[in-house]
């Protein structure tokens, strides 16, 4: 009887399965997110064939989960999508929006009542939870609230993600973990990369310039992805010699797209918001057999919501993602992702991805696509400032950058995969087009988009605080403004 009593009692110990049929499992499953940032899905897996062979971690999770041919970041930099992330909601949902916001005692942002982030919500639950890397979350948070280990803020901001073992060697016996390991991407150093793609063997789009600056930018990124694939099999091989493989779900993203393209990062066209995602979870029955490939419309948040799932938590009424592999799943019929302010620079730019379409809604057409910004000192950024001053640029690259903003723009994906043809201004695609606003202005709503209403002043005064004279949009002169012409505090 006393042996039968403590077997009952260590069944009712162990964490139970939730949320997602056909798992198999009585113990809840480790959990690891692998963030690269700044890297588009430059892999043969996503038709990038400068890339075959040489990417065998990635295409090893892949090939025994389930690689995503279409997922979405919610916001094409880096904090908003971060704070997205880390809530399972949208950015504009929870007034999170504003890059690098939330950065002083006068602006601290505080999540709307109940909203809990997911690493909090997973240590309540029993999980040992860590981050290692960066945060940049945009809301007022204490890191040991969230993490079991790992808080200081030093370790924040030095690692990234391979110096020493995992953290997962920390947590208490038996307990399972969710950590997050955040890798350079697309702002890796390439040195070490032995086989490096060669700058004249690479094309450039056509909204660039085909230079060999450009060339050599193009081909950098190449070895980026091959820079992250070594670092994500070390990690991959830092978990089989614990022999966690097979108790651990792996997500692979990343954040945005590619920081050294003027036209990805920062901005809602494909190559800002597009980015890579495999699930690797061996042996759980709700992903199917090894090797699957979905071509659905994803949205980063499904990560955020799957994580819950996996872990066998009822998903809060906040969460705007959907559990990727729940029995019931509805694919998206569209995804949407939002820029707002970006540093100093202020901007406001939303889209709706359909399976065939990128709409995009430009609403401060004040002001050209490349404004002032952090980037402005770089060789492909001057390049281009050059070569608009000069009046070298080829004409479209040229209206591109430095023409008026159009206030709506619509792509057909599949006749213009690098989106140089708007039809918002062509009567045979007046109907996709009516049919793209009535999706972004109804989320809109439905959402209460908080990028509809002006940052506080407060806000405002502590960017330019920060950044002083590089702050040259009207919103900040309208700061020093006499009849007090600046938003409310």
């Amino acid at each position: 009887m006393r042996l039968l009593c403590r077997v009952v009692l260590a069944l009712l110990a162990l964490p139970a399965w939730g949320a997602q049929e056909g798992l198999g499992d009585v113990r809840r499953p480790n959990i690891l997110w692998i963030v690269a940032e700044d890297l588009s899905p430059w892999l043969a897996s996503y038709g990038h064939e400068r890339n075959a062979g040489h990417t065998p971690a990635l295409d090893a999770l892949g090939a025994a989960g389930v690689r995503f041919t279409r997922a979405f970041a919610p916001a094409p930099v880096c904090s908003p999508c971060r704070s997205a992330l880390i809530l399972g909601a949208m950015q504009t949902t929870t007034g999170t929006h504003q890059h690098r916001s939330s950065r002083t005692d006068a602006t601290e942002i505080e999540l709307p009542q109940g909203v809990t982030p997911l690493p909090r919500l997973l240590k309540e639950a029993g999980y040992f939870t860590f981050n290692r890397g960066k945060d940049d979350y945009n809301f007022r948070y204490e890191r040991r609230d969230l993490y079991s280990t790992g808080n200081p803020k030093t370790d924040a901001r030095r690692f990234y993600g391979l110096q020493g073992t995992g953290h997962w060697r920390e947590r208490p016996e038996g307990a399972p973990f969710f950590g997050q390991i955040q890798l350079r991407g697309g702002k890796a150093k390439t040195d070490a990369v032995q086989d490096k793609v060669s700058p004249q063997s690479v094309t450039v789009p056509p909204y660039l310039p085909d230079t060999p600056l450009y060339r050599r930018w193009w081909a950098h990124h190449y070895d980026t992805v091959r820079k992250t694939d070594a670092d994500v099999a070390r990690i991959m091989g830092e978990l089989a010699e614990d022999g966690l493989v097979e108790d651990t779900v792996v997500f692979f993203f990343s954040d945005h797209g590619n920081n050294h393209s003027p036209r990805h990062k920062q901005f809602c066209f494909e190559g800002g918001v597009h980015v890579p995602l495999f699930v690797q979870a061996t042996g759980r029955a709700a992903l199917g057999e090894g090797g699957g490939v979905r071509e659905d419309l994803v949205s980063l948040l499904d990560v955020s919501a799957t994580t819950l799932a996996f872990a066998g938590l009822e998903l809060p009424a906040w969460i705007e993602g959907r559990d990727l592999f729940a029995a019931d799943h509805v694919p998206r019929e569209f995804v949407i992702s939002a820029r707002d302010r970006c540093d100093y620079t202020i901007d406001r730019i939303r889209t709706v991805r359909s399976d065939r379409y990128r709409y995009i809604r430009n609403f401060l057409t004040d002001r050209p696509l490349l404004q002032p910004q952090y980037r402005d000192k770089t060789d492909y950024v001057v390049a281009l400032r050059e070569g608009h001053a000069e009046g070298s640029l080829p004409r479209r690259v040229d209206e591109i950058f430095f023409g008026p903003r159009p206030s709506e723009e619509l792509y057909d994906l599949a006749a213009d995969p690098h989106e140089m043809r708007n039809l918002a201004t062509e009567p045979d695609h007046a109907a996709e087009l009516a049919r793209h606003r009535a999706i972004l202005e109804a989320w809109m709503e439905r959402s209460d988009d908080r990028g509809r209403y002006p940052e506080p002043a407060a806000s405002l005064r502590a960017v330019r605080a920060r950044w002083g004279e590089k702050c040259v949009n009207p919103e900040y002169e309208a700061l020093d403004a006499p009849s007090g012409g600046a938003p409310p505090d």
